[in-house]
């Protein structure tokens, strides 16, 4: 099956996922989306993130955190940049997200990046979501 827009399926996986409490998830692995999910690691939004199975059916495991009380350390996450929008930023330009409680994921020449760190790299690039 073909899909359109594979980040947006990844961050509805991701968001279903939280909602129906899950601890774990598996996505099939693309090296964007294993970029995404790593910067969402980096920021602590996720758990942990492998890399599992041979080339043809490579898969990504993510570990999905809560908080003490079973609620999700995920509040929202939206896809900014779509295939029929795209959605691109200087490094001026970069806002921040919910008072910088959340972070934006931006795909940068120097790679997939967080607005914060494309802000201070001075380098903008398409803005890809927003986490919060």
């Amino acid at each position: 099956m073909s899909q359109t827009d594979p980040i947006a399926e990844l961050l509805t996986r991701i968001r279903n996922a939280m909602r129906a409490r899950y601890n774990e998830l598996t996505v099939p692995h693309s090296r964007l989306r294993e970029a995404i999910c790593r910067v969402l690691m980096a920021e602590g939004f996720l758990g942990g993130v492998e890399v599992g199975g041979e080339v043809p059916k490579k898969m990504l495991a993510l570990k999905l955190r809560y908080s003490p009380t079973r609620e999700s350390v995920i509040r929202g996450i939206d896809r900014i940049s779509k295939p029929s929008n795209r959605r691109y930023a200087g490094a001026a330009e970069i806002g921040k997200v919910r008072g910088a409680m959340g972070v934006q994921i931006v795909s940068t020449p120097l790679g997939v990046m967080t607005g914060r760190e494309a802000r201070r790299r001075k380098v903008g690039g398409e803005i890809l979501c927003r986490v919060w």
